[in-house]
């Protein structure tokens, strides 16, 4: 092993609505998190591009959603190691407003094989989720009871 770290600095959307969070499940093709997991949508910022611009982009590719609005509700550093690559990961989550419609993955052979919004109540187990998203989670549940939207 070389000891060689990849970094990586990527935005991620925390949508909430009725009691519904919305996420992607993570297909073969995720570089950081292991395929199968609930994620939040989102990814990695490209040279020179601001966070809200990787964060709009991403969210049309996974979810064929449209970004309204989004505001910087938190920040979390991530270890991972996937297919042999060390990661050091910055997560930047957004609280944000999506335009309505359904869910659906645009992207071809993208990193996301389903988007939809799952019940929170469905999301307990902590073994299903991404490291991001178990913290999305707690983090929309901390605090004054308001969540990181409302």
């Amino acid at each position: 092993m070389d000891g060689h770290v990849r970094t990586r600095i990527s935005a991620y959307a925390v949508a909430v609505e009725d009691d519904r969070m919305l996420l992607i499940r993570l297909s073969d093709a995720s570089p950081v998190f292991a395929p199968g997991l609930w994620h939040l949508p989102g990814g990695g910022i490209d040279p020179g591009e601001q966070p809200v611009t990787a964060l709009a982009r991403e969210l049309q590719e996974e979810t064929g959603l449209e970004l309204t609005d989004a505001r910087l509700v938190d920040a979390r550093t991530y270890s991972a190691r996937r297919n042999g690559v060390s990661w050091s990961l910055t997560a930047l989550f957004y609280g944000v407003s999506l335009k309505g419609g359904a869910p659906a993955v645009t992207e071809v052979d993208g990193s996301t094989d389903a988007a939809m919004w799952i019940p929170l109540a469905d999301l307990r187990d902590d073994a299903l989720l991404s490291p991001p998203a178990a913290d999305a989670l707690r983090v929309r549940g901390a605090g004054d009871g308001t969540g990181l939207l409302h």
